[in-house]
């Protein structure tokens, strides 16, 4: 059994997707920084001094009564919250890496549409075995 768990794990296959899986990882946690850290604060700006992390609704509220005046005192108070800021920003994280994926798709499709044009195509065998009779002819 474990024999055949090693001939599975190392399959070309198994290991391209592992390494897809470890890049996806990182290349999330980066669209997540960038999206929080750079284009989230000049949206909020623009938006009249915004923070989008600290958009919330109270649900219920916690030992201390509302107002809260951020996301993280809403939660040392317990308060019950629904963050729709983080939601926002998780939305506009996935359509990043949806239009990356989308855009790295398009490219590889491109790139064998490509390969297959360049490649000529084989004449039928009929005219194959037609031309090496010409070609036998032609050398008596």
């Amino acid at each position: 059994m474990f024999k055949e768990f090693k001939q599975f794990a190392m399959r070309g296959n198994v290991v391209d997707m592992a390494v897809g899986i470890v890049i996806g990882a990182a290349f999330g946690t980066i669209v997540k920084s960038f999206v929080e850290d750079v284009l989230m604060p000049p949206i909020g700006l623009l938006l009249g001094n915004v923070d989008f992390s600290n958009l919330f609704a109270v649900i219920k509220e916690g030992t201390i009564a509302a107002p809260y005046a951020t996301l993280e005192a809403a939660r040392e108070a317990g308060a019950v919250t629904l963050n729709y800021g983080a939601f926002f920003n998780t939305v506009i994280s996935f359509l990043i890496v949806a239009f990356a994926v989308f855009l790295v798709i398009k490219a590889i499709n491109n790139m064998q549409q490509q390969e297959k044009e360049e490649a000529p195509a084989e004449p039928p065998k009929q005219e194959q075995l037609l031309t090496e009779i010409r070609d036998i002819l032609d050398r008596r």
